[in-house]
């Protein structure tokens, strides 16, 4: 499955943004997918994350109540809706997926910049 992520760009504090991961080749629902970040000079951290079939989700500590994770399935396509951002999200967002057999996110999309202003 190849994955393409977009929909970042520059927002000011408080503001919101909607990422999208489409995906070809693949049924993106019967992928877990997982989004990630990496902030400049800082280690990639896990975002959201929801199952195949959209059976579960999750959430990093700092996201839970601002960002939710949903897909469209008729688009093959995965969101993270991001409200209330801060100055700390500012980051390369991917997407990654790995089918349920698998332990680690092998399938990975391009990054979307997010620039956070204060």
């Amino acid at each position: 499955v190849q994955l393409q992520a977009s929909g970042g760009g520059l927002v000011q504090a408080g503001g919101f943004l909607r990422l999208s991961c489409v995906a070809s080749g693949g049924t993106l629902s019967m992928y877990d997918v997982m989004w990630f970040r990496q902030a400049p000079g800082k280690e990639r951290e896990s975002v959201a994350a929801s199952s195949w079939r959209d059976v579960s989700t999750y959430y990093a500590g700092s996201m839970q109540g601002r960002f939710t994770t949903s897909r469209d399935n008729a688009k093959n396509t995965v969101y993270l809706q991001m409200n209330k951002l801060k100055s700390e999200d500012t980051a390369v967002y991917y997407c990654a997926a790995k089918t349920r057999l698998m332990t680690t996110y092998d399938y990975w999309g391009q990054g979307t910049e997010v620039t956070v202003s204060s």
